[in-house]
């Protein structure tokens, strides 16, 4: 009964942010834009800057919690995060290398440095999972240290290219780093995400149970029949393509995949065919929340939206870490 009522609260709670946050700003949207079209500056404001907003960032924050949902139960660690991996390392390094050699194209209506990115995103996904296959003893260990070190890589050719461009050029690769949802115009860039993050999600959902076995330990979950390694490479994949296709169109928003899905283990306990609702609807939440605030608090200057979920995200794993003990960390 109290799962299914939070469950229900934190449903309330995501209808609730994305029928507030699109009426919240500077400019005041009457109730009647709804109607009216686009034939108004507040129906314009409404149906092509807010909208299409609040619902990026319901996706995107609910693809980023889902993967680390995904990730801390792969590892059974519970700092494990949608970037563990490197993905974010490689889509920033794609958009750095777009950036720096002063391109400016599109393809497909999609913006070069969106390819670019999501390129960057793939190819750090497979050079993770080649040096994974290199071994025969294949294990999440393995599976996360090749990530981190790819990440290290990655960040340090990052470095080097800000080290080589001009003072615009590295301010533009230092903007994209902190992440944000300020260039979501219009639903062209819900309609490029949303189809990595259903997929991805149905999957997750998909194999509730399986991240339960997963989190009991390899060798239990190995007894009750499962195939241990196949369902790991394919939650790797599919919660990479989603963080990749997040991170390729708003950039890294740090915290979400990390905090959303603790917040809902305290809430409802670690039984993943509760916990991955209650990730998604957080995560969706949290970063919409986040970024209505980002995009009021300094108005008419906006916070990156990744300042902000990290200043509100830090202290609370903080408190969780340090003031519920381990044992409410642990995935």
């Amino acid at each position: 009964m109290r799962r299914a009522a939070v469950l229900s609260g934190l449903g309330l709670l995501a209808v609730g942010v994305l029928a507030g946050a699109p009426f919240v700003g500077i400019h005041p949207v009457p109730l009647r834009a709804l109607w009216d079209g686009e034939q108004t500056l507040a129906a314009k404001i409404f149906w092509q800057l807010r909208l299409p907003r609040v619902v990026m960032g319901m996706l995107a924050g609910a693809g980023l919690a889902a993967s680390g949902l995904v990730f801390q139960a792969m590892f059974r660690n519970p700092l494990a995060t949608p970037f563990t991996l490197g993905v974010a390392s490689g889509a920033s390094l794609g958009a750095s290398i777009y950036i720096h050699l002063r391109l400016a194209f599109s393809f497909l209506a999609i913006p070069g440095g969106t390819w670019f990115a999501f390129g960057g995103a793939l190819t750090a996904i497979l050079l993770v999972y080649g040096l994974t296959r290199m071994r025969r003893d294949f294990s999440a260990a393995t599976l996360l240290l090749a990530g981190v070190a790819i990440s290290f890589c990655l960040s340090s050719l990052i470095l080097f290219l800000q080290y080589l461009s001009d003072f615009t050029r590295t301010y533009r690769m230092l903007r994209w780093v902190m992440g944000g949802l300020d260039n979501v115009v219009g639903f062209s860039d819900v309609a490029r995400v949303l189809p990595f993050v259903l997929a991805g999600t149905v999957v997750v959902v998909a194999l509730r149970h399986e991240l339960n076995l997963i989190t009991t330990g390899e060798e239990l979950a190995t007894a009750r029949g499962m195939a241990v390694a196949r369902v790991k490479m394919i939650l790797f994949f599919v919660a990479s393509l989603m963080v990749g296709a997040v991170v390729a169109v708003c950039g890294p928003i740090g915290f979400v995949g990390l905090v959303a899905p603790h917040i809902c283990r305290l809430l409802v306990g670690p039984d993943h065919r509760v916990l991955t609702p209650a990730t998604l609807l957080m995560g969706a939440a949290f970063l919409a929340f986040c970024d209505t605030l980002a995009r009021t608090l300094m108005a008419p200057t906006e916070l990156p939206v990744g300042i902000l979920t990290a200043l509100l995200g830090g202290p609370f794993f903080l408190w969780l870490l340090l003031g519920r003990g381990p044992a409410a960390a642990g995935p």
